[in-house]
C-alpha cells in the first residue's frame, strides 16, 4: 500500500486515540475462543483474591482479565495511570492508581491478596536510566516489603531472559540451566540488570522465608493490543525506514501474551511451603507450535509476514542492511544518546536483539509448572497481524512516525511523567 492511498484511507476514518486502541476489551477471535474455555474452567481455578501490578499494560491488561474470566473474585489492577474510559468495567476489578516507589501506595493496593502477580515494570532500551531503578528495583522491593506487612506470602515475579543473556554469543535453543544464574558482571542493557537485581531481593527473601515466590519469563510477547514490539518495527516499514538487518536468519522464539498469562496463572500453584520449585526461574513461550518444533521462527521472515499483512513493501524487495555497517551505525547512535539524552531506536541493545538468535527449550515450565501452550503460533500470529490490520493500521499517520527516534508507547510516557511529577514533590 503506497503511502498516499494509506492516507486516503485512514481519512475515511476516526482515528482512535492510541491509549483507547490498546485498552479496550475487545478481543480477537482466537483471544474469543480462549475466553470461552477460561469461563468453563479449562484450565483450572484461581485464587479469589489477585492483585496485578502493572495492570494496565499489554501483559498487565491481559492478566487481570484472564483471571477474571478464570473465575476470581476481586481482581486489583494497580497502576500508576487512572484507568481509561474504555478498560473492562467489571464488578470483580478494582482498579487503583499509585505509585509503585511508594509503599503505602502498595500496601493498599496488596492488603488481602492470595497471591500478587508483580508485573509492572520499566520495559526496554528507550526510557530515563533512573526510571529503570525506580520501577525494577524499588518498586519490586516496595511489593516485597508490602506483601510482607500485610501478611501475602505468595508473588510471581514477571521476569525476563534478558536478565541471563550475556554481551556476546546466542541464545539458540538453551534451557534455563544453560544460560548463566544472576547475578552476572554485566548486562547487555539497564532493563536487564535492574531486573535482575529486582529478582534477587525476591530470591534472598524467599531463602530467609520472608516470602513464596516463582519467576516466570516471555520471549518477545506479541498479541492483540501489543503496544510495544509490533508497533515499534511496523512504524518504522510503513515509512520505508525498515531493513532487514544482516543475513535475516535469526531464530528467535516468541511468546503469544495469552500463553504468557497462562504460565503466570499455572505457576502460583506451585507456591507453596514444602514446594521444589520455589526461587526458580522459568521461560514460558510458543514451544513446539512454531513453524520449526524445535521452538523458534526465522524473524525476518515472520516480520515480513506483518509487513506485507499491512499492506507495506516486502522486506525482501530491499537490499538488506550488512552487519558491520550496521556496528558502526549503532555505535554511532550510542554516542549521540550519550551526549544529547535523545534516545535512537539503532543502538547496540537493538542491534543484538535484531541479529542473534534467541529461542529457548521450555521443557523445565512443561515438567515443573504443567505449561503447555494455549494459543499456537500459527493461529496466534495470524490473528494478530489481522488485528493490527483492522485496529493499528487505520491509526498510522507516516507525516507523524519517525522510525528512528522513540520507541516508548503513550502510556509509558504518560507513566514516566507521573512518576517524575511525583519525585519532584
Amino acid at each position: 500500500m503506497r503511502l498516499s492511498a494509506l492516507t486516503s484511507a485512514r481519512s475515511a476514518l476516526r482515528m482512535a486515540p492510541r491509549v483507547e486502541l490498546y485498552t479496550a476489551y475487545e478481543l480477537s477471535p482466537v483471544q474469543e475462543k480462549i475466553r470461552e474455555a477460561n469461563k468453563k474452567g479449562t484450565y483450572g481455578a484461581v485464587p479469589k483474591r489477585c492483585v496485578v501490578t502493572g495492570g494496565l499494560g499489554f501483559v498487565g491488561q491481559r492478566l487481570v482479565e484472564t483471571l477474571v474470566e478464570r473465575g476470581a473474585e476481586q481482581v486489583v489492577s494497580f497502576d500508576i495511570v487512572p484507568p481509561p474510559a474504555n478498560v473492562w468495567k467489571h464488578e470483580a476489578i478494582k482498579y487503583i492508581t499509585g505509585d509503585l516507589c511508594n509503599l503505602e501506595d502498595v500496601e493498599e493496593a496488596v492488603k488481602g491478596a492470595d497471591c500478587v502477580w508483580h508485573n509492572a515494570a520499566a520495559v526496554g532500551p528507550f526510557l530515563p536510566k533512573h526510571f529503570y531503578g525506580n520501577v525494577n528495583v524499588l518498586g519490586t522491593k516496595n511489593v516485597l516489603e508490602a506483601c510482607k506487612k500485610q501478611g501475602v506470602s505468595k508473588i510471581v515475579y514477571s521476569a525476563t531472559p534478558s536478565s541471563r543473556f550475556t554481551c556476546s554469543g546466542d541464545v539458540d535453543g538453551h534451557t534455563e540451566a544453560d544460560m548463566p544464574d544472576i547475578p552476572q558482571e554485566s548486562y547487555v542493557a539497564e532493563y536487564s540488570a535492574t531486573k535482575a537485581e529486582g529478582e534477587l531481593l525476591l530470591r534472598k527473601a524467599c531463602k530467609n522465608g520472608e516470602i513464596m515466590y516463582i519467576a516466570v519469563a516471555p520471549h518477545t510477547v506479541y498479541g492483540p493490543r501489543d503496544n510495544l514490539f509490533l508497533p515499534n518495527l511496523l512504524e518504522a516499514a510503513g515509512i520505508g525506514k525498515l531493513r532487514i538487518f544482516g543475513n535475516g536468519q535469526s531464530r528467535v522464539g516468541y511468546t503469544h501474551v495469552d500463553n504468557y498469562c497462562h504460565g503466570l496463572i499455572i505457576a502460583e500453584k506451585q507456591i507453596y511451603e514444602t514446594s521444589p520449585h520455589l526461587g526458580k526461574f522459568y521461560v514460558c513461550t510458543d514451544g513446539a507450535t512454531h513453524p520449526h518444533p524445535e521452538g523458534y521462527s526465522i524473524f525476518w521472515n515472520e516480520l515480513n509476514e506483518a509487513v506485507v499483512g499491512m499492506g507495506f513493501d516486502s522486506l525482501y524487495s530491499k537490499m538488506a542492511l550488512p552487519y558491520f555497517l550496521l556496528r558502526i551505525i549503532a555505535a554511532i547512535c550510542d554516542a549521540i544518546s550519550a551526549v544529547t539524552g535523545k534516545k535512537l531506536k539503532l543502538g547496540w541493545f537493538t542491534l543484538r536483539m535484531l541479529t542473534m538468535h534467541r529461542w529457548f527449550r521450555i521443557t523445565a515450565a512443561q515438567s515443573d509448572l504443567g505449561y503447555q501452550p494455549i494459543v499456537s503460533y500459527k493461529e496466534g500470529w495470524p490473528d494478530t497481524i489481522e488485528w493490527f490490520r483492522n485496529k493499528w493500521l487505520p491509526t498510522f499517520d507516516p507525516s507523524t512516525a519517525s522510525g528512528t527516534t522513540g520507541g516508548i508507547a503513550q502510556q509509558t510516557v504518560d507513566k514516566v511523567k507521573l512518576q517524575e511529577q511525583r519525585m519532584k514533590k
